[in-house]
Parts: structure tokens; sequence; C-alpha cells
């Protein structure tokens, strides 16, 4: 089965090292440059990569097209795949679907990183088997291809929620809602929300 990646940052290498480790055929692509370090992971990890423009046509041939967060729906290509019936997931949703652990994702305008790095701390002072990952810095799914752990606190910023579908923490928490990102929901508020 065929995976695209759209976006080459810490997500999206993430998320093609899972797909490539369930099997998938995987295609990272990414309109602009990889930083080396990505290149690297990707190249000792034997994943196919484009940079600096799509193959089009290949992505819109994937059954699953994973996005970056920082790519919104209403570009040209997110737009071909929806029209194809394709919907792009985040991998956030992708890795959701591999993990068997208990999941605490935390979500906000404001205090996501204090929150989710004082709940993994809590956990793992109890002496719980616990990774943190998402918007604090590493990715889930990356982390979720070294191994799976009892429990998952998850940061997700408003972005990387826009890419789900089955996703059903067991623990959600939401922490505050103010104007922010505006920019990417039209300018209205209820967007966000």
């Amino acid at each position: 089965m065929k995976l695209a990646v759209l976006g080459g940052g810490e997500s999206g290498v993430g998320a093609a090292r899972l797909a490539q480790s369930k099997g998938y055929e995987v295609l990272l692509s990414d309109n602009g440059a990889i930083k080396d370090k990505y290149k690297k992971v990707l190249s000792n990890h034997g994943i196919e990569f484009e940079e600096g423009g799509h193959s089009t046509d290949r992505i819109l041939s994937s059954e699953v097209v994973v996005k970056s967060p920082g790519i919104p729906d209403s570009t040209p290509l997110i737009q071909s795949l929806i029209e194809k019936g394709t919907t792009p997931i985040s991998e956030i949703e992708l890795a959701y679907r591999y993990c068997k652990g208990k999941i605490i994702a935390i979500t906000g305008s404001n205090g996501k990183t204090t929150t989710t790095m004082l709940t993994q701390h809590m956990l793992e002072s109890a002496g719980l088997d616990v990774r943190m990952a998402g918007n604090v810095g590493t990715s889930f799914a990356g982390q979720l291809t070294d191994g799976d752990h009892d429990y998952w606190v998850i940061e997700l910023s408003s972005f990387q929620l826009d890419g789900i579908v089955e996703f059903k923490p067991h623990i959600a928490i939401l922490l505050n809602i103010t104007p922010d990102h505006l920019d990417r929901y039209d300018y209205k508020f209820e967007n966000y929300v």
C-alpha cells in the first residue's frame, strides 16, 4: 500500500518511519528544503524522499496521505486530494492507529507545553512507563516506531488536530481558547473554536 508524507520536518519524518515499519511503500515529499539531519534519518532508513517540489501524480495515487501540521487544507495539492476522495491525515492520527498505550492529550492556546511536561513528570515519578511526544518536540509516530509505552502524554496544537479522523485519547485536556492563529481559520474565532 502506498503512503505519501507531505512535509519533511519532525512530524513528517516520524510518520515516514512509522509507515515504513508497518509495511507501507513510503514517499516523503517536501515543497521546500529538508534539513540535513532529517535527510540523514530518511537515508539511513532507506525511505524515498524528494524536496523542492512534489511529484503530484505519485501523491495523488497514494492510498494514505499524511500531511504536516503546517500545510493548510486550502493548498491546491490538499484540495486535489480531497476532490479525489483521499482525506489527508496528521502524523498524530497515523500513530494513534498503531498505539496500544493510554493517551493523555493536552491542547489549548496557552500552557500546553508546561502542562504536558508536568503531567509526564508526575507519571514518571509515580513509576509508570510513560513518554512525552507531539508539539513539545519529538514526534509521536517517530517515538512509537522505537517502541510503544503504557502511557503517552501528547501536546497537540490546533494544526495537529485539524488532521484527525478517528483519534480518541483516553484523557483529553483543553486548557483554554484565545483568539490565536486566526489566519488559519479565515479570521473567525468560531472556526478556531
